[in-house]
This record gives structure tokens, sequence and C-alpha cells, in this order.
């Protein structure tokens, strides 16, 4: 089991985090990729990720807008396997050419 952060530690995490912030509990980044093939390639290797890990982003695609949305549901809240996701995510949508 994860434990919740605090906020003072989430505040800490998004310093490290460009782009993403805290809605309520779960944290939050959108991004706009080059083309829709580009965002789905960015999904996709998520995706990935997110299975090598059993810990999964709730995903919104809107044509090259991506909105991932990060949080542990089984706490209900956020813990450092969200700050780790929200990571490697930003990784991905770097690599992608944003």
């Amino acid at each position: 089991m994860a434990e919740l952060l605090d906020d003072s530690a989430i505040t800490a995490a998004l310093a490290d985090l460009p782009g993403w912030e805290r809605e309520g509990n779960a944290i939050v980044r959108t991004a706009k990729l080059p083309s829709f093939a580009a965002a789905i390639t960015v999904v996709d290797r998520v995706a990935e990720i997110a299975e090598t890990r059993d810990h999964h982003p709730d995903i919104d695609i809107r044509w090259r807008t991506l909105t991932f949305r990060c949080s542990t549901h089984s706490e209900g809240g956020i813990t450092e396997k969200d700050t780790a996701l929200a990571a490697s995510i930003s990784e991905q949508i770097d690599a992608a050419g944003t």
C-alpha cells in the first residue's frame, strides 16, 4: 500500500514536475502534441509504463491534446506512485516534441 503525501510533499513534488498541477486528490497535466498520431504514440508508451507499474493514469484524448490525471484511487489521493508516474509521463511528452 502506498502512503498519501501531505500538502507540503505534493507542493515539493510539483516543483519538480513542470506542467503538472494539483486538482483536488489528483495531479493533472495537459499537453498539446504536434499531431494526433504523436498523441496516440505518447498514450501507447504511457500505457506500457503504467502496465509494468500496475498504476494507471486517467487519460483524456481530444485530437492532439492529452490530459493525464494521476491519483492513487485505492488510497484516496496522491502518493509517490503518482509523482513517479507523472515524471515518466512528462518524459514521454517531452520526447514527442511538444
